[in-house]
């Protein structure tokens, strides 16, 4: 279940190098690669006289991609301009091109019907770029399908069990109170730990020596954008009532792009508004919480491999899972409009 309409992250913006990069994207060979005045372009990954894919290929004249196999050149708009040794250029001789939006040092792709394709409904990450944040991300390729990665998200009891060294204790699943209600877009999962030791990465980013009030704000927005407001004060300062002084305040960030059905792209990044200056701190959070997604990764990939064991559907749901069912019902009936206006216009 891939929705078409609507923008994913097809890569970071320093990805984008001398060299084009070929990336799958909901099942399509897409190839990225920039023009002579670094703007980003993103083609079909299939050179059509041979297909071979034309990422193996290399950028002439400033913004033609060539071919590596027998040097056909196509433009920005996927149409080729020139074929080695003949004049005439066949009206066939073409490629899909995508839209593409650079925005927060990601390199943005629409899939769908370019004539949708608005840059506004981008969704909101400006603490990538924004000075008064220090952030720090990477992409993990995942082998596992990319609505398990939303639901990890949306049900953080698993950090006492997966991440007790870095992000999680036993605060998280036992003790904490949990909120999950509709927004206009999407799901926000609210959970409060009131009086808690804690995590091991919070002390060290903190210096806490006591007990904390500690929240974790999960926004989701389909298809698979996941933004966390996570952070920590010492208990009794007034967090709950909306004053977060004397902690910790941090975002995570995650964008989840579907290669196939049982792989994904995972773009994320964590950012923080203390000290944003120092980079030694933001480089200190930004590998104690890879170390938590290398963690995640591990699980994603078991689950998978017993999905694709397993035809069966059957599982039990928990109290825990209620913000993940939240975002598949939105999901399954965007999928489901999608699907029917498609029909409609054919």
């Amino acid at each position: 279940m891939f929705l078409k309409n609507f923008w994913y992250v097809a890569a970071w913006d320093r990805e984008l190098a001398d060299k084009p990069l070929g990336r799958t994207i909901l099942n399509e060979p897409v190839v990225l690669f920039r023009d002579a005045e670094g703007k980003a372009i993103a083609l079909e990954d299939k050179c059509p006289h041979r297909r071979v894919p034309l990422s193996m290929g290399k950028v002439v004249e400033g913004s033609l991609l060539q071919c590596h196999y027998h040097g056909l050149r196509f433009d920005r708009f996927g149409k080729c301009v020139r074929i080695p040794g003949q004049e005439s250029i066949p009206d066939a001789a073409k490629v899909k091109a995508y839209p593409v939006v650079e925005r927060y040092h990601w390199v943005w792709i629409w899939m769908g019907d370019p004539a949708l394709a608005d840059p506004a409904t981008i969704p909101d990450y400006h603490y990538l770029d924004s000075p008064d944040w220090g952030a720090k991300g990477t992409y993990i390729h995942v082998k596992a399908n990319w609505q398990l990665i939303v639901d990890n998200l949306l049900d953080l009891t698993h950090l006492a069990f997966v991440h007790e060294s870095t992000i999680g204790n036993a605060a998280v699943a036992e003790n904490a109170e949990v909120r999950v209600k509709r927004t206009p877009g999407g799901v926000l999962v609210t959970r409060w730990m009131i009086d808690k030791p804690a995590p091991p990465t919070y002390v060290k980013a903190g210096g806490f020596i006591g007990n904390v009030d500690r929240w974790q704000f999960i926004d989701f927005l389909p298809p698979a954008f996941l933004r966390l407001s996570v952070g920590a004060t010492p208990t009794g300062t007034g967090a709950p009532e909306g004053k977060f002084v004397g902690g910790i305040n941090m975002r995570n960030l995650n964008a989840i792009t579907p290669e196939t059905e049982s792989t994904s792209h995972y773009f994320w990044a964590q950012a923080h508004d203390f000290d944003v200056k120092n980079e030694k701190l933001t480089d200190m959070i930004f590998e104690q919480v890879k170390t938590a997604f290398l963690e995640d990764k591990e699980v994603f990939e078991a689950q998978q491999r017993v999905i694709d064991a397993d035809t069966s559907e059957s599982q039990v749901d928990i109290h825990a899972d209620a913000g993940g069912i939240q975002a598949r019902r939105i999901l399954s009936r965007l999928y489901s409009e999608e699907q029917a206006a498609r029909q409609a216009a054919e």
